[in-house]
């Protein structure tokens, strides 16, 4: 979905310092394009079981929405992730997590530990 790193990622820091979270969620979701940002993870294999999320990293959940966030002050980086089923029946919210389902991530996720290769 989205990745942004050293000073782009400042930016998106100081508002989740100042505004908090949703603040960055609402920023960031403009990059979603929908099925094209899902058919490009897919076909990349940027797709993860769980959230990829490193020791130093802070993982949020927006409530009620499939989006993850994910950032680093040491590393400096924010990410953007969204969860998708990968059933054809697609839910209007996050329901708990299934074997079935996927997190897009973007190109650039450090993530060494790929969980699931389509």
């Amino acid at each position: 979905m989205a990745f942004l790193q050293g000073a782009e990622a400042d930016v998106v820091l100081a508002m989740i310092d100042r505004s908090g979270a949703s603040a960055a969620f609402d920023y960031l979701q403009p990059q979603d394009l929908g099925e094209a940002t899902t058919d490009a993870a897919l076909e990349n294999g940027y797709v993860y079981d769980r959230i990829p999320a490193g020791r130093t990293d802070h993982v949020i959940e927006h409530d009620g929405s499939p989006y993850a966030l994910t950032y680093s002050r040491t590393y400096r980086y924010v990410s953007l992730l969204r969860w998708h089923p990968l059933e054809s029946e697609v839910q209007p919210t996050r329901p708990g997590s299934r074997q079935s389902d996927i997190w897009a991530a973007p190109r650039s996720t450090r993530q060494t530990e790929r969980t699931l290769t389509l």
